[in-house]
């Protein structure tokens, strides 16, 4: 492998996305991510009921740039070759539960004797230690116990979930983040991350209104930002539109492309305050003049201008888009059962990117789990 990675060995004991997702990000910028699998698998080796050949779909967009061995960790001769890879790597990530990290030996406490500058990352529903350690938690329960959920959807309808697992990824970024981190101050220790405090950190501005306003979350109707007005998705003649006016000089250029001068002056709509004052008369105003195009055509007329507005697109949409393509968002991996197409990675660095097909079960035992440890 190739990239800004390229020596680092990685470590990775983890199932389905979270821990995954972390070693597919640090797998593709170079490291040499050695995949710790039960006997059994990864347990999304057979999550989807689609294949390419022997490569499950679902596992092998998360576990490309990667080689695979079968420790039974619980043995004798299982904590014998995880203690020989350990001595030779920077780092070890695991998302199992806290009581199997513990169990198995998966934490900075239990290997700084046979390297003392391993990092250890623990990527965990509610922490190593804490009142919720040793409850499950999956991408739905944290959305759930968090907020997000309770935030998500139409004002009237049931808690929703977003549409994607946001927590697993989102936990895996801050991951792949916390090692960068102690790889950087070069020295060992425990990266100790809870799925739970990803999300409430990310609930931020929102959080900070409650926590020091008394401002309790609410949801507002198509999905509209709390603070500013228009910032919205909008029905149109075809399709919907997001529309996101961010200041007063946005306000004005939509106000005279949309036809209607006299909303400069409007006092209730000339600001950012009365525009958030008189909510529902501006989105009222506005819903009925976007009814006069559709989306694309709103698109394509208010973007020139510098005021955010997008078509509400599908994924298949943007998976063929010109941007997708000059992104290099799309890849295919060559393998000799056919070709695996997958989302690239986000992180563009200099010099060309390599993927490698995903690793099929044990498949490198051979090479790692003798004296060498190549």
């Amino acid at each position: 492998m190739s990239g800004p990675l390229a020596g680092v060995r990685i470590l990775e004991i983890g199932h389905m996305l979270a821990g995954p997702y972390c070693g597919l990000l640090l797998g593709d910028l170079g490291a040499d991510v050695i995949k710790i699998e039960p006997p059994e698998g990864d347990i999304a080796r057979k999550v989807s009921p689609n294949s390419i050949g022997p490569h499950n779909e679902y596992f092998a967009c998360l576990n490309r740039n990667k080689r695979s061995v079968v420790i039974d960790l619980a043995s004798k001769q299982g904590q014998a070759q995880l203690h020989a890879l350990s001595r030779s790597a920077q780092a070890l990530v695991t998302n199992l539960r806290p009581t199997a990290i513990q169990k198995l030996g998966l934490t900075y406490e239990a290997l700084q004797k046979i390297n003392p500058k391993l990092v250890c990352v623990a990527l965990t529903g509610f922490g190593l230690a804490s009142p919720y350690a040793d409850r499950p938690a999956y991408d739905y329960v944290i959305q759930a116990m968090t907020g997000v959920m309770q935030l998500t959807g139409e004002p009237d309808a049931p808690p929703t979930k977003t549409g994607y697992s946001a927590v697993d990824n989102s936990a895996g970024m801050m991951g792949a983040l916390g090692l960068l981190a102690k790889l950087v101050e070069g020295k060992g220790g425990q990266i100790d991350v809870a799925m739970y405090d990803v999300m409430l950190s990310q609930l931020n501005y929102i959080a900070s209104a409650w926590l020091n306003f008394g401002v309790k979350p609410r949801r507002y109707a198509h999905s509209a930002h709390p603070y500013m007005v228009p910032a919205q998705v909008f029905p149109t003649h075809e399709g919907w539109l997001t529309l996101f006016v961010t200041h007063d000089d946005f306000w004005r250029k939509f106000s005279l492309e949309a036809g209607q001068p006299g909303w400069i002056d409007d006092p209730r709509f000339a600001t950012m305050e009365a525009r958030r004052a008189n909510r529902e008369a501006v989105v009222e105003a506005i819903a009925a003049v976007l009814q006069q195009a559709g989306a694309r055509d709103w698109m394509d007329r208010l973007a020139p201008l510098g005021v955010v507005a997008a078509e509400v697109s599908s994924l298949e949409h943007a998976l063929a888009s010109e941007q997708v393509r000059a992104r290099s968002m799309v890849i295919e991996i060559d393998t000799p059962h056919g070709v695996i197409r997958s989302v690239g990675n986000p992180l563009k660095t200099s010099g060309a990117q390599t993927f490698a097909p995903p690793p099929l079960l044990g498949e490198h035992n051979d090479i790692l789990l003798t004296s060498g440890a190549a």
